[in-house]
């Protein structure tokens, strides 16, 4: 048989559903409106309390879902148009975010809504992107058209920068694994990188399609790297332990436009499709390389980042052109 008679009788399969690209996945989508009309809620984040936490991108605020009551509270920051992007949480409750609009990483203390903010040491990192903390307390973050990393550390409020080694790669995602090294995409080469946070070495990886584009990132518990690729509408993963890297079509096609990502405790892997309507959540199982998908409620209005709750069993999601934001509750 040739590989064309086997394509053919592929089609003809998916034509009378004997084959499916994806199954759908076993989830329950629950969306709430957010308070300021228009606000383009970015990125969420899942706190310590349970509560859902998101960037209100356009309304310069920063909100919060108290899951219990439904109820939403909104904190207006101080710097105007000052683009609040991503999100992270110190050990303390206070919510740290970055500035992307005004080039500043700025800290809001919810008990009595003070913003601290820390501006850039060099006005080239006009743009900071996505932030979290490593294991020993500093504040790291992606910088994205400024082409930097950076680091600050709370105790002085001492900011330092080191360029991504390929020029206008624009840093993008960022994730930390279980030996507390991170990794970053670049969503502008064909490249992922890793930082050592001891020595703040970075190390690149590259993919092996000159045309990828990974925009965001997760780190399974095996520490293996998966990202989506935005680009060409591929899921990927990388193993930094070989520089193996495997990649798989996503189920919405070469144009679904894979975006935000996440992996939870038991090793799946959970990310949208920007650009089928309505978006979608895909689960991928690594055991099985297998798909399934759940369709947003809302249609989502483009999904660009998803956290995971701190008990591993939900997703957070903020759905930007639609002005909501959710939970997406795994149904085992």
């Amino acid at each position: 048989m040739t590989r064309k008679t086997v394509l053919a009788l592929v089609a003809v399969a998916l034509a009378v559903g004997l084959v499916t690209a994806a199954d759908k996945a076993n989830v329950t989508i629950t969306e709430w409106d957010t308070p300021t009309k228009d606000s383009h809620p970015h990125d969420p984040l899942a706190a310590a309390d349970g509560s859902l936490w998101y960037t209100a991108q356009y309304a310069n605020k920063l909100g919060r879902l108290d899951l219990k009551s439904g109820e939403i509270q909104e904190w207006t920051l101080k710097t105007a148009d000052s683009g609040p992007h991503g999100l992270t949480e110190d050990k303390d409750g206070n919510i740290w975010f970055t500035a992307n609009s005004k080039g500043y990483i700025g800290k809001l203390n919810p008990k009595t809504g003070a913003v601290t903010e820390y501006p850039m040491p060099d006005p080239t990192a006009r743009d900071p992107h996505t932030p979290l903390f490593d294991t020993k307390g500093t504040l790291w973050f992606t910088v994205q058209q400024g082409n930097f990393i950076g680091k600050l550390d709370p105790a002085t409020g001492g900011v330092t920068l080191k360029a991504s080694p390929t020029p206008n790669s624009r840093p993008y995602g960022l994730r930390i694994n279980s030996k507390g090294i991170l990794f970053y995409c670049e969503f502008n080469s064909n490249k992922l990188a890793s930082v050592n946070p001891a020595t703040f070495e970075i190390k690149e990886y590259a993919l092996p399609d000159a045309g990828a584009r990974p925009r965001r990132i997760a780190i399974a518990p095996d520490d293996r790297v998966y990202y989506s690729d935005y680009a060409r509408g591929f899921l990927g993963r990388l193993d930094p332990a070989t520089g193996k890297v495997e990649e798989w079509a996503s189920p919405g096609g070469p144009r679904s436009q894979p975006y935000g990502i996440a992996a939870t405790p038991d090793g799946m892997i959970w990310y949208s499709e920007s650009n089928v309507q309505p978006n979608t959540i895909v689960r991928f199982d690594p055991k099985t390389n297998g798909f399934q998908t759940a369709p947003v409620p809302s249609g989502g209005g483009v999904l660009r980042h998803i956290d995971v709750s701190r008990d591993g069993k939900d997703l957070f999601i903020a759905s930007s052109g639609v002005n909501k934001v959710g939970i997406v509750k795994i149904n085992r």
